[in-house]
């Protein structure tokens, strides 16, 4: 059964976060909040922790994980950013959005889709999220907790508790979350790409 902490959304406690990146530096799968439903993550290019994640998650490898970055210059380590990319990136982020771009050679290789060596990299808007991300020092491998067979992402800690604590190693109950998933814009090519319209706002995107 996995460990469940309980964290203030505003004011995250420093001991809990602590023990937390303790946890996933020891190769676990945590559930913890964003700005747009809940999510799982890993240390980066943990392939054990990967692996848990695609079996829970029904992933192929097709299927582009994302990189939960804390700001812009750390999305630039792993993702390849020109200045009209680095534009749109710069006023849409922290947000709800995962952009998906051709990643860098820091990029584990079993992270990135077998065929187009893309990345996902976001930025979220969340207290805990940036928490967890100034004590790791390094992005979040990530992926939206929707269920299989489900289309909108989980919202309830204590729901997931239920359904997968004997799947995760913890559970950061941060209060609820938007119902909604990110929008999913790809910035390989320009104009953008529009590959899932969610709670960001996709106008300034469209063409």
């Amino acid at each position: 059964m996995s460990q469940y902490f309980q964290l203030h959304p505003e004011n995250p406690q420093k001991r809990l976060i602590d023990q937390a990146i303790q946890i996933i530096r020891d190769g676990g799968v945590v559930a913890y909040p964003t700005d747009s439903g809940y999510a799982l993550g890993c240390h980066l290019g943990d392939k054990k922790a990967v692996e848990r994640i695609k079996r829970l998650r029904s992933l192929d490898d097709k299927h582009n994980f994302t990189l939960v970055c804390s700001d812009l210059s750390e999305i630039g380590t792993y993702a390849k950013v020109d200045n009209a990319v680095f534009r749109l990136l710069k006023a849409h982020t922290p947000g709800a959005y995962t952009f998906i771009l051709n990643a860098t050679n820091e990029v584990p290789r079993l992270l990135l889709h077998p065929k187009r060596r893309s990345i996902g990299v976001r930025v979220p808007d969340h207290r805990i999220t940036h928490a967890l991300l100034d004590a790791l020092g390094e992005p979040l491998m990530s992926v939206t907790l929707i269920p299989v067979g489900e289309e909108l992402p989980m919202t309830d800690a204590e729901e997931i508790r239920d359904r997968f604590g004997n799947q995760l190693d913890l559970i950061i109950d941060g209060g609820a979350c938007h119902l909604e998933a990110t929008s999913v814009v790809d910035l390989r090519e320009l104009p953008p790409t529009i590959v899932r319209e969610g709670r960001g706002d996709l106008t300034p995107f469209r063409t």
